[in-house]
């Protein structure tokens, strides 16, 4: 059967105001080296390794009448085998959390903000 949209993800986008802040930013968050480039925009694409969606951190600076309004849910989550470890890690960052970490039966998981109010998941 032929498919006009593969069942695969190769990105997702965080809508972003300052790239280069959200650059450096979630590059710290992720453990990731900062390439050493002109961060203009529109686009920053972080590399999340081989057969991994990407993430796209994009601040549309080509496009005159955008208007930014942050994610007030999370549109998908970064994986943690130690939420505390994680937990600390973005409280030491000093982002701000939205709730403190959740556990249910089969995973735990917390949310916070990244610099522009976009909601964050981190899950086990």
């Amino acid at each position: 059967m032929l498919k006009a949209i593969e069942n695969r993800i190769d990105t997702f986008f965080v809508h972003v105001t300052d790239l280069e802040r959200s650059v450096r930013w979630y590059s710290k968050l992720l453990g990731l080296e900062v390439r050493d480039e002109a961060y203009n925009g529109p686009i920053y694409i972080l590399n999340m390794g081989d057969g991994r969606p990407g993430i796209t951190l994009d601040n549309h600076c080509f496009e005159k009448d955008y208007r930014f309004i942050p994610t007030n849910q999370p549109l998908f989550n970064f994986s943690a085998s130690d939420i505390n470890e994680a937990f600390n890690h973005v409280t030491k960052m000093g982002a701000e959390l939205i709730t403190d970490i959740i556990t249910h039966p089969d995973l735990a998981e917390f949310s916070f903000k990244d610099p522009d109010g976009n909601i964050i998941m981190v899950c086990t």
